[in-house]
């Protein structure tokens, strides 16, 4: 990692660079425009790194056209036209990449599926989109392809990333990426300007990609997204973020996330900034403290991990070593509340957070990886505002955003010469952003907005009203000063047996900073008190009973152990202490089985689904109020 970065702020005081450097970057009017001027402009600076067997190895940028223009003459060779879809089913690597890229070069369309989908959910995906050639991660991804095969007839080829395991393969349907790179060779060289034509002739107003819902509310959504509203978004994204060459970023979200692929693929496309890929999900945590990114995007739920590794950690530290953090922490906090605030901070103050961070608060950015860290920024679903000031009293401005799959990404983001915990700060300079007098939902235009549902008119049409007006689904607030703030999805909201309007998503960020809880979600609806169902953190929890020898022989025995019931029961105490009596959760039960990515309960991006969760513990639901 030697490249070198953008100078990290000293304190939060000295925020001034932070501020984003509008304009055009890399000009062109579609994505493959916008890449190959991109490759001419930057050809041997590194573009991408990926850890292979412990070696971080580079891609420049010229590196990274070669092997799209192979795989895309791969594709021209198989016969794949413009407008054709390509599904990637992959997690986050540098060969998702290289495949969207390369399918958009060819003016195709390009979908993401999430690796942990089932057989039937990628059988559903590839036949919405009228999927043709499907990319596969490996053996484990290829399976599911090939179980669900025979009912996609338009289906002409499976491409696999890595062979390992698979080299006995016999089957004309199923081709490894290096064949098709070497097809695409074959076929660049007996047409040597068919590729550049396609790129020609692909147009802003083209669909680009698909982007499918997580379907928390039954199938998912493919929504479209021209050429037009991509670039017009990551050039809006250079009026939000200040980023560049000298940028580090960790790509390790999933691609099919619009997260991912805006902020992370095709902003550093535009920008230049490194992309630095994890191993995989697992090692992230440690990836993270190797890459110690200038620019770190995540959601949520890792910031509260991080968070909670700190406090774990921080039980185990001698009592000088909590002194000196409780004293240091302090210090930041002090700090943090003065610039919130807008009040200048003192040469004094300025000189304790030196030795603040000599003393504790160094070795805490360390121990997450964002020691080089300029701005974090967190979007995706709702955060704790006290999450937002620790990492502030660290030192490190974090950047909430809001945005939706919808709306290409980000529409509102603080910024950071007004940071303002709990708010997701005023609308873009791309875009315009407003309540709906009667409902108070946050409604979104602007040419970042989607082009529809694929397949879906009438759902297109209750989502964008005939003024061109994006109905979120979430309902908010707006300050005089312009700043939103989200109080709950439309849907969600709770009302009470009593009549007492409940946002939910409020109770469940204040749970969710508790180290052992991962999740929640809170129930109430038409019923006389709150109760909530919790997802515990399996790392702290167990440690927690190690510790305290609590004795349990798997997950479930812990999540019924009366010494873990009784450490929820405080942090729930916790929370309720900051409500008032008729918002206070009475009861609750644990969920007793360890959740992944792969069970239904879960978001690909790991939140419970709400309604989901209530249907399928509905009879223990009802328990807590018999």
């Amino acid at each position: 990692m030697t490249t070198p970065a953008l100078r990290a702020p000293a304190g939060l005081w000295d925020l001034a660079h932070l501020q984003p450097s509008p304009g055009i970057v890399v000009p062109g009017d579609t994505i493959p425009a916008v890449f190959w001027k991109a490759v001419e402009l930057r050809a041997d600076k590194v573009w991408m790194r990926q850890k292979e067997f412990g070696i971080w190895r580079a891609w420049t940028w010229r590196q990274t056209a070669e092997a799209v223009r192979e795989i895309a003459g791969g594709l021209l060779a198989l016969g794949f036209g413009p407008g054709e879809c390509a599904s990637i089913l992959a997690n986050t690597v540098i060969e998702w990449v290289l495949c969207d890229v390369a399918v958009l070069s060819c003016g195709g369309v390009s979908n993401g599926i999430y690796p942990t989908d089932a057989a039937s959910q990628v059988h559903y995906l590839c036949e919405d989109s009228r999927t043709t050639v499907l990319f596969v991660e490996d053996d484990e991804q290829l399976d599911k392809a090939l179980e669900v095969r025979a009912q996609l007839p338009m289906l002409r080829k499976i491409v696999v990333f890595d062979m390992e395991g698979l080299r006995d393969l016999d089957d004309p349907g199923v081709v490894s990426l290096d064949a098709l790179r070497a097809l695409g060779r074959d076929h660049l060289q007996a047409h040597p300007q068919a590729l550049d034509q396609r790129i020609a002739d692909c147009r802003p107003e083209d669909l680009a990609i698909l982007v499918y819902t997580s379907g928390t509310t039954g199938k998912p959504k493919g929504a479209m997204h021209s050429h037009r509203g991509l670039v017009y978004t990551m050039r809006g994204y250079n009026t939000l973020l200040a980023q560049g060459e000298g940028d580090e970023r960790m790509c390790f979200l999933p691609l099919c996330h619009i997260a991912e692929r805006m902020g992370g693929e095709y902003f550093a496309m535009y920008t230049g900034s490194i992309l630095n890929f994890v191993e995989n999900p697992e090692t992230v945590p440690e990836n993270v403290r190797e890459i110690s990114p200038t620019v770190f995007t995540a959601v949520p739920r890792v910031w509260e991990k991080f968070y909670s590794g700190v406090m774990i950690a921080l039980k185990e530290a001698s009592r000088l070593q909590q002194a000196a953090y409780g004293w240091s922490i302090g210090v930041g906090r002090q700090i943090a509340e003065r610039v919130l605030q807008g009040q200048p901070v003192s040469a004094w103050l300025r000189f304790k957070f030196r030795l603040a961070r000599w003393l504790a608060l160094d070795n805490v950015r360390k121990l997450i990886g964002i020691h080089r860290a300029r701005f974090l920024v967190t979007g995706a679903a709702p955060i704790s505002p006290e999450l937002v000031r620790w990492y502030l009293a660290l030192g490190v401005p974090m950047l909430e955003v809001w945005g939706m799959t919808e709306s290409c990404g980000a529409s509102t983001g603080v910024p950071p010469s007004r940071i303002m915990p709990g708010s997701i700060g005023p609308a873009t300079s791309y875009n315009e952003v407003r309540l709906d007098p009667q409902t108070g939902e946050i409604l979104v235009r602007g040419p970042n907005v989607f082009m529809g549902y694929l397949n879906l008119p009438e759902k297109t049409a209750e989502t964008i009203d005939a003024d061109g007006w994006l109905h979120t689904g979430d309902v908010g607030t707006v300050d005089a000063g312009g700043y939103f703030r989200i109080t709950d999805r439309m849907k969600d909201i709770i009302i009470t047996a009593g009549g007492k309007n409940i946002t939910p998503s409020e109770l469940e960020n204040e749970l969710k900073f508790s180290p052992y809880i991962t999740d929640a979600v809170v129930i109430g609806d038409k019923k006389p008190y709150l109760t909530v169902i919790v997802m515990i953190d399996q790392e702290n929890v167990e440690k927690f009973a190690q510790d305290h020898d609590v004795p349990f022989s798997n997950y479930e025995s812990l999540t019924r152990a009366q010494e873990v019931l009784d450490l929820i029961q405080g942090e729930i105490d916790r929370v309720n202490a900051r409500f008032a009596r008729v918002e206070q959760i009475k009861k609750f039960f644990l969920l007793e089985t360890q959740l992944s990515a792969e069970d239904e309960e879960l978001t690909p991006t790991m939140k419970l689904k709400r309604k989901l969760v209530q249907a399928k513990y509905a009879e223990r639901i009802d328990a807590m109020y018999r």
